[in-house]
């Protein structure tokens, strides 16, 4: 496919960024760092809510239909609920633990238009992980699930907050009161009056870092309108540069969410982009891809954004079936590379549907660098241009910043960007240096700016879109009284982008069955490792006595038939 550019990329950003244009930018702070801003950007999410309510269908879920306006409706009464009921002021913490429900995303609205902040935990965690999150996190009050509830009822005694459940199924425990009961008795004074400016802390997302448990990413409400508008301008820069219409919808546009709200991804640009554009949520309790492609016919779906993984599925599902996928418009991925072959069965699988991807963190609010369209087909292997609103370097190890082409580590600055790691001020300063953020990528932008992601400097694996730290992992084997060594790290995987893997010795006997029932007690599924081997001889070590990490890891990919 041939790329045909009609205008000058960066003529396309000045015009769309100058004086008086919807998407002007001007100097600025954000957490006392200057950086560029978005002049008209809503200056907090209550702004945001409050300027998008309209009886349009805004969340799908099986038989449940709420407009925007019901939304906020029911977001109102639970704001009245946590600032009446559990006195939540500005800056505490309440926390959400749940599956994809409606309520999700109205108690996310209620938290952040009070002033308070928003914990999006994952909902993936095991019981001492949840414990571990809502103490660091200092919450005041946790919405779960039942299945949340569940895990975290043999625990109970170690945290100390009201729990409030969302569509209990088994009769509650301890403090636990149930939502619906509570909004029943709950009068209707629309939501409560608060004073709240962009600098405010709005959310709280949790990111499994290199060493230990995971870290808290604080952002307040600039961060995030300021990705909002980041989405906005790469995507109409886009369509001029390459001087394309956006198809002319015939039904309401409508988003597919497959993916989890507790990831910055699910919450940013599938949740919090559809309220400037009005779009239509369609709610899906747990990814099935056969499920997934008979909602897209059913609700004329016109945008999928989900890990590589999930649209692999999708793209398979449809080639091998007769559904009818032809209302999407875009298939978007992040989180995990996609396979170059996948970008090009996305562009003549659906017809009409163009694939997009991004590259950024949770501590950037997803924002980074995208590419989309044509573009993406061409650059099958990069993660695009970078976001005009964001600075991007590449620096070697002793803070020099490298010309094009030469690989080292990504940096970035700008609006998005996280304030700081929660009550971890040594991760911050390892973290920042001079305003700007190590994220721990290694790449490369080419002479024509687009940014290759070629290595990892952290210590992390990232399976399906879910950052996994391998010093927790190989904290929880060396738990084992069996285990005395274990080194994880990434195995290579077509799905899922990358799978956990692990070597360990032992001093006796143990089974891979046996390693894995005992891991599966103390840290979620996802992280246990799916390859193993065993040592018959203490692990590999470098110079200074640490583990050679990357020698056991290329072995390892020797011996699974992968280098």
């Amino acid at each position: 496919m041939t790329i045909v550019r009609k205008q000058n990329r960066q003529f396309c950003i000045e015009s769309l960024t100058a004086p008086g244009e919807p998407y002007e930018i001007v100097p600025g702070e954000v957490w006392g760092k200057p950086c560029r801003v978005f002049k008209n950007a809503p200056e907090t999410l209550r702004d945001l809510y409050n300027e998008n309510r309209s009886d349009e269908t805004f969340l799908v879920y099986n038989e449940e239909r709420y407009s925007f306006e019901e939304t906020y409706h029911k977001a109102a009464k639970i704001g009245v609920l946590l600032a009446e009921n559990y006195g939540i002021k500005k800056g505490d913490r309440v926390a959400i633990s749940m599956r994809n429900y409606p309520e999700w995303v109205m108690i996310f609205t209620a938290i952040t238009s009070i002033g308070a902040v928003a914990v999006a935990m994952n909902a993936l965690w095991l019981s001492d992980e949840m414990v571990y999150g809502l103490n660091d996190s200092g919450a005041k009050v946790l919405f779960a699930d039942q299945e949340r509830l569940d895990r975290l009822e043999s625990l109970f005694s170690q945290v100390e907050l009201n729990v409030v459940a969302v569509r209990p199924t088994k009769p509650l425990f301890g403090n636990c009161t149930d939502l619906e009961t509570m909004l029943s008795n709950t009068v209707e004074k629309g939501m409560p009056d608060r004073q709240i400016a962009g600098s405010d802390s709005a959310t709280l997302f949790y990111t499994s870092g290199s060493t230990g448990n995971p870290k808290g990413v604080l952002s307040c409400h600039t961060n995030i309108c300021s990705a909002l508008l980041s989405w906005e301008l790469e995507a109409k820069a886009n369509n001029v540069e390459f001087g394309l219409t956006p198809p002319k919808l015939e039904v309401q546009a409508a988003v597919l969410l497959g993916i989890p709200l507790f990831h910055v991804t699910g919450s940013h640009s599938v949740f919090l982009m559809s309220y400037r554009s009005q779009r239509k949520i369609v709610c899906m309790y747990k990814w099935n891809v056969e499920k997934a492609a008979a909602l897209i016919a059913k609700e004329n779906i016109t945008a999928f954004t989900a890990p590589p993984a999930m649209t692999g599925d999708l793209v398979e599902y449809a080639r091998e079936s007769a559904s009818d996928l032809s209302s999407l418009v875009t298939v978007g991925g992040g989180g995990a590379a996609r396979a170059p072959d996948q970008v090009g069965k996305i562009a003549v699988t659906f017809g009409r549907a163009l694939p997009y991807t991004g590259w950024g963190m949770t501590e950037s609010n997803a924002i980074g660098a995208g590419v989309t369209g044509r573009d993406y087909v061409n650059y099958p292997t990069s993660t695009g241009r970078k976001a005009t609103i964001m600075d991007l370097r590449i620096s070697d190890e002793d803070g020099n910043v490298l010309p094009q082409g030469e690989r080292g580590e990504i940096q970035m600055a700008g609006p998005c960007l996280f304030g700081g790691y929660w009550n971890l001020p040594e991760a911050d300063n390892e973290s920042f240096v001079d305003g700007w953020y190590k994220t721990g990528d290694v790449g490369y932008m080419d002479i024509d700016g687009y940014l290759y992601i070629v290595d990892r400097i952290k210590d992390l694996v990232i399976r399906g879109g879910e950052n996994i730290g391998c010093a927790e992992v190989e904290g929880a084997l060396v738990a084992h009284k069996e285990i005395l060594e274990a080194s994880v790290y990434a195995i290579p995987n077509d799905r899922l982008g990358e799978e956990v893997g692990a070597t360990i010795y032992c001093s006796g006997e143990v089974s891979e069955q046996l390693i894995r029932d005992f891991l599966k007690e103390r840290i979620a599924a996802f992280k246990v490792p799916s390859y193993i081997i065993f040592s018959p001889k203490p692990l590999l070590r470098i110079a200074s006595g640490k583990i050679d990490k990357r020698l056991i890891r290329q072995d390892a990919w020797q011996h699974w038939g992968l280098g």
